[in-house]
């Protein structure tokens, strides 16, 4: 349960970030990123390149993906995922879920309630 729980983070992650560069035109800014161009950029009135990188590189797809091979490699060493990794991962998709509802939060949400599960189990082993 562990495994698809950290392989579907590790899917939303890099689905995410990849086609937000390849479908959404992110990846025609790449040259204004890198040139400093958004270094002065207003935040409360984005430019189109300031747009798409906060919709790939400095969205929350990055860290995502660190999380859901967190989530494997602790698996592989049969290491459980805090509690706090799932709750927190469940009110923020929850949040995400409210604010943009025509996302994939829900296979997040799935990953999140799987991993609550099996911390919940390991818990319950542990004090036996």
């Amino acid at each position: 349960m562990i495994k698809i729980a950290g392989w579907l983070i590790v899917l939303y992650a890099v689905a995410h970030t990849l086609l937000a560069l390849a479908f959404e035109g992110a990846a025609l800014h790449t040259g204004a990123w890198f040139s400093g161009q958004l270094w002065h950029d207003d935040l409360s009135n984005m430019s189109a390149a300031n747009s798409a990188y906060w919709l790939t590189v400095g969205s929350f797809g990055v860290p995502l993906l660190v999380v859901g091979c967190m989530v494997l490699w602790l698996d592989r060493r049969c290491i459980c995922v805090p509690q706090f990794v799932p709750w927190v991962l469940g009110i923020w998709t929850l949040v995400d879920g409210v604010v943009m509802l025509l996302t994939p939060w829900p296979l997040l949400l799935i990953a999140n309630v799987m991993l609550l599960i099996a911390a919940r189990r390991t818990n319950v082993e542990e004090r036996r």
